[in-house]
């Protein structure tokens, strides 16, 4: 073992662990570059790892074609009562759970090495962060672990001899008999797959993937299944939302956070580079914040992650250019198309398409092949530091202050460009009954909406009535103090199924129109729906939208917000007894001014 280890908690598990799985061997991570490039040319040797002659210090890997996504079904909520985990989880029960899993774990890294991975989520010492260690058999973890969190020697020594930690346990779920040759990305067949968080114990067991989220566990297993449940319990909220600082030309700033389900560019906006002169926009975080109540009384939100985990299909210099800019160097890539010349390919990228690649199942690929080069899901994990509009308080202990919190979905029709709530409860109102398209093929259906409460179906780790009442009740504390709370609709189309509205940079102007908004410098129209922009007051110098078409952005339908209350209901009715009275009165309210 290469790092003084004090914590009994750790030492005793560390034991129990390698009674229960027999690796081979452990070590113990310490987060040095030294490491990083140890563990990559391990990969290398085992020939999992592809180098890119044309991205310094970036490798490419190809999962198994089972292993490529978050599975949700084999995703678990295990408390002690099914209640607890509420309706939008998959709940087993923590004894038969564990006894399934412990039987699976037996001696499941046989040939393999146990790595110990001390992380902190969020800056190390950071009265908002967490401390996690995760132990796991696969290297491939271990460095991408490097990437998205801050694994250091420097936690095992915050934590001391009795400092507490989220254990989280992984492992690929494919022991080696001695002089088995490994398989390029080894993994459990997908009924073996098994994702399990334990919120009561503060406790994550994952088996069987080796890919993302279900295997770098600070992700949305720690910073958001079980943190939201921790952070319930403590009085601070966990969330599914990207942090940005936007600045105006006399130097103000403003701290937004937003939710926005998949699909709706929340990396985008977080990177965004605004259309409007003298406006700044710097980028905190992509995809989630902790918020804790400050000494004064405000909300503080930090990133508790390290780097970026990206879709990688979609992304360019016409979407995102400071998202490419950033993965110029000491990036990992997953399930992307190799080029000839060595650098990596997906779809939606910049330039024409390859002549030839190796698709992301390492074969032959030209632009008349039936399917895609890159898997839909493919991914970058590249470090924050690196990202040219990273804020330079990204790292603040004690975070930025939220003026602002953002909801939206993806919709042709109906909602409106951007429209503010009227108090805090109406604000969760709106945040409770997010909604999204779920394909284009169906659009403007009821039916084929999807409700995504404040975007955290698949990670709220514990009853989403009990989520929605700790939103109300943080209103409470924070009372004058909480932010304003908006919704946007960037996906709005013309009847010929045109997008009526330009998004990406000029979604700045929209953000403009919060600020101002804050300020007490424009003023808004009353609507049945909440406070929309009075005519004029999005800035639109510089851009041609011909007055129709703003007049159709803010458009409301009465009688079509009337045709989503049913769908509200049937939303709110699956909470059951623990959807909180005041939404109720929200719901009966919004349908008094729809008349």
């Amino acid at each position: 073992m290469n790092v003084s280890m004090k914590n009994k908690k750790l030492n005793m598990w560390i034991k129990e662990v390698t009674e229960l799985c027999q690796p081979d061997d452990i070590y113990i991570c310490n987060g040095s570059k030294e490491e990083y490039a140890l563990m990559i040319q391990k990969l290398l040797k085992s020939g999992i790892a592809i180098p890119l002659d044309k991205r310094p210090n970036s490798f490419l890997f190809r999962s198994d074609p089972s292993d490529v996504a978050r599975v949700e079904d084999r995703t678990y909520i295990s408390t002690s009562s099914k209640e607890e985990a509420g309706p939008t989880n998959n709940w087993m029960e923590p004894k038969e759970l564990k006894n399934t899993m412990l039987n699976l774990y037996k001696g499941c890294m046989k040939g393999r090495t146990m790595y110990v991975i001390p992380f902190s989520m969020g800056p190390i010492g950071s009265p908002i962060s967490k401390i996690g260690v995760e132990i796991s058999d696969s290297p491939y973890v271990v460095v991408n672990m490097h990437i998205m969190t801050r694994v250091s020697d420097r936690v095992l020594e915050l934590l001391g001899a009795d400092g507490d930690f989220i254990p989280c346990l992984h492992s690929i779920g494919a022991p080696l008999a001695a002089g088995e040759k490994d398989s390029k990305w080894p993994c459990a067949p997908i009924d073996k797959k098994y994702i399990s968080h334990f919120p009561e114990e503060r406790l994550i067991w994952s088996y069987g993937s080796g890919y993302g989220g279900n295997a770098l566990l600070g992700k949305k297993c720690l910073a958001l299944r079980i943190a939201s449940s921790v952070a319930k319990r403590e009085g601070w909220m966990a969330e599914h939302m990207l942090i940005l600082r936007l600045t105006n030309p006399e130097g103000k700033q403003y701290h937004i956070a937003a939710a926005f389900p998949s699909a709706c560019g929340k990396t985008n906006l977080a990177m965004m580079q605004p259309s409007i002169a003298g406006w700044k926009c710097e980028c905190i975080g992509d995809d989630i914040a902790w918020m804790k109540i400050g000494s004064d009384g405000r909300l503080y939100a930090i990133n508790p992650e390290n780097g970026f985990f990206g879709v990688a299909p979609g992304t360019s210099y016409s979407t995102n250019p400071m998202a490419m800019d950033t993965l110029k160097e000491n990036v990992i890539f997953t399930n992307c198309a190799l080029t000839d010349d060595g650098d990596v390919w997906w779809e939606g990228m910049d330039g024409d398409e390859p002549a030839h690649a190796i698709d992301w199942k390492g074969r032959d690929w030209t632009p008349e092949s039936t399917e895609e080069a890159a898997h839909p899901n493919a991914r970058f994990t590249a470090p924050a530091s690196q990202c040219p509009v990273i804020c330079k308080d990204w790292e603040k202990p004690e975070g930025v202050p939220i003026d602002i919190f953002i909801f939206g979905g993806r919709r042709s029709n109906v909602v409106p460009l951007v429209y503010e709530a009227y108090n805090w409860d109406h604000g969760v109102f709106l945040g409770a009954t997010a909604a999204s398209e779920t394909t284009a093929a169906n659009i403007g259906a009821v039916g084929n909406l999807r409700r995504d409460p404040f975007a955290m179906t698949p990670f709220c780790g514990y009853h989403m009535g009990d989520y929605f009442q700790h939103w109300l009740d943080m209103g409470d504390r924070l009372g004058d103090k909480a932010p304003r709370v908006f919704y946007v609709n960037w996906f709005r189309k013309s009847e010929d199924g045109k997008f009526l509205w330009p998004g990406f940079s000029d979604n700045s102007r929209i953000l403009k129109w919060m600020c101002e908004r804050i300020d007490g410098k424009v003023g808004a129209e009353e609507t049945p729906i909440g406070l929309l922009p009075n005519e004029g007051d999005i800035d639109l110098n510089g851009i041609n939208i011909p007055s129709d078409d703003m007049g159709e952005l803010l458009r409301i339908d009465t009688d079509a917000w009337k045709a989503e209350i049913p769908d509200i209901e049937n939303h709110f009715f699956k909470f059951g007894n623990r959807l909180p009275e005041r939404l109720r009165k929200q719901l009966q309210e919004f349908k008094k001014r729809l008349g």
